[in-house]
């Protein structure tokens, strides 16, 4: 007697579904853009993935951008939505490049310019805050990692702090902020603080997000925008196709590079020109930017703004 067998010949059988019933080469319900196998489907647990804007839904996403990135000496008070009584000051950059640290005279910093274990800066910085407010004067924080959280749910940023604030750098032309007025600034110290200086180039805050940088022989302004880039590209374009992207005599728009998912324009400008001299023509490069984002609504590009977005296209990296 013949058995008859089901389904189709040659067909294989289908494998079971796991627990949920999520098909194993389908996205992942947690949203990392994997399939569900090579995710929370693995046996070997979920891939964690990077985070592209880790900054976002707070007020000072640009300017946290901008501290981690590209500015060398700054400090800002953070506006912690936490019950605490320690006041906590971010950094750009710390000794050794530090995470965290608490000062011998007892104030207490947290770094952004740091080496991370994670792909979540927002909440490898919101690791520091917590360690450093349960240090003591004289601790350090080298590196801070997921071994660095005392609970199961690690916050993020976002969680500690008030996201409609924003921040205030102040920008330093050394590192001396690095000690106590009345420290020993002797021996290693002092060696340490002059390597850092001596690689310290003259920055200065010209706008929101907006930086001044000297390079040399050349001077920059570098402007961490908080529009999405599908978005301000168009309305760059739409700037550079009537004229209007410069800053005046002797700039030019020399590109943009994306760093932590926002779009940071660049524009070359006279070196001989102070810093202070850019504040006005970057503002008013930002009423005409702001008119154009707005007019994206109701005028699509033409041809020879459609031209000119290419070409900003063209002109763009990424470090982050």
């Amino acid at each position: 007697m013949s058995v008859r067998k089901s389904g189709r010949a040659g067909t294989k059988p289908r494998k079971a579904r796991p627990d949920g019933g999520v098909n194993p080469r389908q996205p992942c319900p947690c949203g990392s853009g994997r399939r569900y196998k090579s995710c929370h489907g693995s046996s070997a647990g979920p891939v964690e993935v990077a985070v592209t804007r880790p900054f976002d839904g707070l007020a000072a996403e640009c300017e946290l951008v901008a501290l981690r990135e590209f500015v060398p000496s700054a400090t800002a008070p953070l506006a912690l939505a936490i019950d605490t009584e320690r006041e906590i000051t971010l950094a750009t950059v710390l000794p050794m490049a530090a995470a965290a640290l608490v000062r011998t005279d007892g104030r207490a910093f947290v770094g952004l310019q740091v080496q991370t274990k994670s792909s979540d800066v927002s909440r490898d910085v919101a690791r520091a805050v917590r360690w450093v407010l349960e240090a003591e004067p004289g601790d350090v924080l080298p590196v801070v990692g997921p071994d660095t959280d005392a609970g199961e749910n690690p916050e993020r940023l976002q969680d500690l702090l008030d996201t409609g604030a924003t921040v205030e750098p102040e920008l330093h032309s050394d590192f001396g902020w690095w000690m106590p007025e009345d420290a020993d600034t002797g021996g290693d110290v002092a060696a340490s603080l002059e390597r850092a200086n001596a690689a310290i180039l003259p920055t200065e805050r010209v706008g929101p997000a907006a930086y001044w940088v000297d390079a040399g022989d050349k001077a920059h302004l570098r402007w961490v925008r908080p529009e999405p880039e599908e978005r301000l590209l168009p309305a760059l374009a739409r700037l550079s196709a009537r004229g209007e992207l410069g800053l005046g005599d002797n700039t030019r728009f020399a590109g943009s590079f994306r760093a932590h998912g926002l779009l940071v324009p660049v524009w070359d400008l006279d070196p001989e020109a102070h810093a202070r001299e850019w504040a006005d023509p970057a503002a008013d490069l930002g009423k005409r930017l702001d008119e154009a984002l707005a007019s994206l609504d109701s005028e699509p590009l033409n041809a020879d703004e459609r031209r000119a977005r290419d070409g900003l296209i063209g002109r763009q990296v990424t470090i982050r």
